[in-house]
């Protein structure tokens, strides 16, 4: 009795599985049927892409290389005294705009004056002094001459002669004597001339102050550094050119350079130079570029990029950089034929940031997928978005239905 009712169970139990799962399976069944004939479960297949076409068209091309450093001054000078002392007076502060030669610094130049004074004074001695010793060299001279004639007469002994004549050396050698202290006398006051010109601190260049760093009061020398001047007429720009890009860059090629202080604004600019040799830990050129600057706008420390043009192409066949896409190994784009999407290989040339040159695999007018393409896979079903992007086309594939999309991609209930 016990086996007969453990039977009956397992066969109810297997009844009632079989009415769970097995109409499962049924109705699995019979949606698949469905979607077969284009019933509601149809809407699970993958719908197409939507996708914009634009045309392809001919346009002048230029090749950039961009690269980016920080501005410096064309000229940046410390300025330093030429004479010791207290600093009297400094006439310019922290962004000042100073003319080469104008008076910045003054030490003081008190004792130098002083110094000075005795040395005119000292001078003129020394003048006075030779005037008497011409004199006296004048009359030993003529001294000589009388004696001699004398002597010759046989009217003046030999001592009187000898006498004369040491007379005249003598006077001689203080003549020389006198005139070598005139000399020592004149570079002497010389010398405290220059040293009290030396006083007076002039800028050497046009350009303003970027650092200040003494008060009046200090004590200075030749090593204290007083100032720091740039000349900001030109601005330069120190960057490293990669190895790749150092045969598309010349000497006078012309420089687009941007900062972020004037967004959307560019300044005119040029390669002033470009360094023979890489260097073998970076491999890398440093190139100078050169940016005039007039007005000052443009600051030494400012971060900025730079666009070099190098090269130029009229009548260019070109494609937005949007379509291009890498497939079956090779650089190409998307065509539209007949509703599906198509690639084609497409050999490239010189770029722009957002357009590129096709120079084989595609004519002028032909129509390339944009929007939509780094999705599609060779063979794909598409749909054209609507409105086109300028240029653009059908293509031959049907337009996208929004309601029809949103219809096809619901889930059933």
């Amino acid at each position: 009795m016990r086996k007969w009712v453990v039977g009956l169970a397992l066969v109810v139990a297997a009844g009632a599985a079989y009415a769970v799962f097995g109409s499962k399976d049924e109705a699995a069944q019979a949606s698949g049927a469905g979607g077969a004939k284009g019933g509601p479960a149809g809407a699970f297949a993958q719908p197409p892409m939507t996708v914009q076409l634009a045309k392809v068209t001919r346009a002048s091309l230029q090749a950039y290389v961009e690269v980016v450093g920080s501005l410096v001054g064309a000229q940046t000078v410390d300025i330093v005294p030429r004479a010791q002392g207290r600093l009297q007076s400094i006439g310019v502060r922290i962004g000042d705009s100073v003319s080469r030669g104008q008076v910045l610094a003054k030490v003081e130049d008190e004792e130098l004056l002083e110094q000075l004074r005795q040395s005119d004074a000292s001078y003129e001695v020394a003048r006075a002094t030779i005037r008497q010793r011409e004199a006296d060299l004048s009359f030993a001279r003529t001294n000589l001459a009388r004696n001699k004639s004398l002597f010759e007469r046989s009217l003046l002994p030999r001592q009187s002669l000898d006498d004369a004549e040491a007379r005249h050396q003598a006077s001689q050698a203080q003549l020389d004597l006198a005139q070598a202290q005139l000399q020592q006398a004149s570079s002497r006051r010389e010398e405290l001339r220059i040293n009290l010109a030396n006083t007076t601190v002039n800028s050497p260049v046009n350009g303003f102050v970027a650092k200040r760093f003494v008060d009046p009061g200090a004590f200075v020398t030749q090593n204290v550094m007083l100032l720091s001047v740039v000349d900001i007429s030109i601005v330069r720009l120190v960057v490293n050119l990669v190895e790749r890009d150092l045969r598309k860059v010349s000497v006078g090629a012309g420089a687009a350079v941007s900062v972020d202080a004037y967004p959307g604004e560019t300044f005119s600019g040029r390669v002033a130079r470009v360094a023979p040799v890489l260097d073998p830990a970076t491999r890398t050129a440093e190139m100078e570029i050169e940016v005039p600057n007039p007005s000052g706008r443009l600051k030494p420390g400012m971060y900025a990029r730079v666009r070099l043009i190098s090269a130029n192409k009229e009548n260019a066949l070109v494609v937005p950089k949007s379509a291009m896409v890498d497939a079956q190994g090779r650089r190409g784009v998307y065509m539209v034929q007949k509703g599906q999407a198509v690639f084609r290989a497409v050999t490239l040339g010189l770029e722009e940031p957002d357009r590129i040159e096709v120079t084989d695999g595609l004519k002028e007018g032909d129509e390339v997928v944009t929007t939509g393409a780094s999705a599609l896979r060779d063979g794909a079903k598409v749909l054209l978005a609507g409105p086109a992007s300028p240029g653009a086309t059908s293509g031959g594939a049907p337009k996208a239905d929004p309601a029809a999309q949103a219809r096809g991609t619901a889930a059933p209930r």
